[in-house]
């Protein structure tokens, strides 16, 4: 008789999976007669055969655009998603909406996103273009999705020629350090109005 947390530890998962698989229906915990959660050796066979983890994993699809403007291209995103996902047959067990820029690697869902991927709770991520899940270093967070089970799927294979790919990035680039200048900026007026005020 295992408790969960032993349980988990048997299968190299964290009890919050195990818990999640419960809720599913995936596993089913036996109870002691105080009602106690356990599980036994024949569920550390069933849940460690080949299968199982694959079964138990999520699909997810990620939908990002840059800016709060943009919210009407994001709803587009989605429903272009929902096509793609029902032509493919894909059951979606989870949408993930999220604003910010693609340089941004500190977004707060894109970090949850990574975080399941790497419990092994993430099967499947659906993205609609590469950069839609980062405008660079997409090959890295493949690697790592892959050492983890987990296939990413880009729904637009399109690849542009080397010199738009270029040009994409580099308007990219100047967009981010431009907020970050008008950030700056509002900051310098601030500090000045408030130095301005002291002095009276």
């Amino acid at each position: 008789m295992y408790r969960i947390g032993e349980f988990a530890q048997r299968i190299g998962r964290s009890p919050s999976t195990v818990r999640r698989w419960e809720r599913e229906g995936r596993i089913e915990a036996r109870r002691t007669a105080s009602g106690q959660r356990y599980f036994t050796d024949a569920d550390v066979r069933r849940v460690l055969q080949p299968g199982f983890e694959e079964s138990a994993r999520k699909t997810v699809v990620y939908c990002r655009v840059s800016s709060p403007g943009q919210r009407g291209d994001l709803a587009s995103q989605v429903e272009a998603m929902e096509e793609f996902c029902r032509g493919r047959g894909l059951a979606v067990d989870e949408w993930v909406r999220e604003v910010g820029g693609g340089m941004n690697l500190q977004r707060k869902k894109f970090l949850a996103v990574m975080d399941a991927i790497e419990r092994g709770e993430v099967g499947t991520l659906v993205i609609a273009h590469k950069d839609r899940l980062a405008r660079f270093g997409f090959e890295y967070l493949e690697h790592v999705a892959g050492k983890n089970g987990c296939e990413i799927i880009v729904a637009n294979q399109e690849s542009l020629s080397p010199q738009a790919e270029m040009v994409q990035d580099l308007l990219a680039i100047v967009h981010t350090f431009s907020c970050r200048l008008y950030g700056l900026r509002r900051y310098e007026k601030t500090l000045k109005d408030e130095l301005a005020g002291g002095g009276r």
